[in-house]
């Protein structure tokens, strides 16, 4: 298998929870798949030719298979409709390499892990890790009701079922997730864990960063993300760095739409500035970031952009291209 994309079967799909499947890949070759840490990701294309990003939710010391779980979006691009109605087990998927923009960082005292829904994949793969290596963690994991909460099964029989407090929109006041209090005052050395669906995330880390946690202390992945139009949004030109040439972007389209309709082809994938896919240098010119991948520190930076969706502040962006 090449280690930049491979090809694997679907040797088994199942109901995880209401609306909820996961896959298991193995390869098609019977070998041993490229090792994989904590909180990785793999692109899978699936049949309709589109390519979404999946966290992997199996122990990372297995080699045999990759484990994805997918919620059913109804307000679904392509993706999550394409791996609940279209792959069938037996099908042969290309998928890449793990990826991991999102790792544990293991010099930490305590890792606190805030998973919301369909966000688990990621947060319980870390979990596992955590409690195989002796480390200090806890895990509260929100969901709109029971029968909605993917892996309570596998997270009942483990071994650190006691770490793990869930959270359902449709209980009791009592027990719903309580922000301000679990994150207020941050200790030291505590590093903080995030993935779920946008809104959950934006009250996250809107009230971590408001009760003081370091930036360095907080961590997390978006799967989706809408992308902020404004009124002010205007054309802009494109420069390639190597050649000169100008691009022009009108107002009505990305930055990755007219590049390609000029020829010049980038790689890109969720097409809404969460996975990185697409990440190009800036050399001249300053953002208009509207990404959910970059840092605050990163986008203040001003020498990197996702053009799926970013625009630009100053009439010209210069783009090592």
């Amino acid at each position: 298998m090449s280690s930049a994309t491979l090809q694997v079967r679907v040797a088994a799909k199942a109901v995880e929870a209401q609306d909820i499947v996961t896959l298991e890949l193995v390869a098609t070759d019977g070998q041993p798949l490229p090792a994989f840490a904590a909180g990785s990701h793999v692109d899978v294309t699936l049949p309709n030719g589109i390519t979404r990003q999946y966290s992997l939710c199996n122990d990372p010391q297995e080699t045999h298979r990759y484990l994805i779980g997918v919620l059913r979006d109804p307000a679904s691009r392509g993706g999550s409709q394409a791996v609940h109605e279209l792959v069938r087990v037996g099908e042969v998927l290309q998928i890449s390499a793990p990826k991991n923009h999102f790792p544990l960082a293991h010099e930490a005292k305590k890792s606190l892990l805030l998973a919301g829904g369909i966000g688990v994949t990621p947060i319980l793969c870390m979990a596992e890790r955590l409690a195989i290596t002796g480390a200090d963690f806890e895990m509260h994991y929100a969901t709109r009701a029971p029968e909605r909460t993917a892996f309570r099964q596998r997270i009942a029989a483990s071994g650190f079922a006691e770490r793990v407090q869930f959270h359902y929109d449709n209980g009791e006041p009592a027990q719903k997730l309580d922000l301000q209090a679990l994150l207020a005052a941050p200790p030291a050395g505590t590093h903080l864990y995030v993935c779920g669906p946008k809104g959950f995330m934006d009250a996250v880390l809107a009230t971590a960063r408001a009760q003081g946690w370091p930036e360095s202390q907080l961590h997390y992945e978006f799967f989706g993300a809408e992308v902020a139009k404004s009124d002010s949004d205007a054309g802009f030109e494109i420069k390639l760095a190597s050649s000169g040439r100008i691009v022009l972007v009108p107002k009505d389209q990305t930055v990755t739409q007219a590049l390609a309709a000029a020829g010049v082809e980038i790689m890109m994938s969720c097409e809404q500035g969460v996975c990185g896919t697409c990440l190009t240098r800036v050399l001249e010119g300053v953002p208009d970031h509207k990404d959910s991948y970059l840092t605050p520190e990163e986008q203040a930076a001003n020498d990197q952009f996702l053009p799926c969706c970013s625009r630009s502040k100053t009439p010209q962006l210069v783009l090592d291209l």
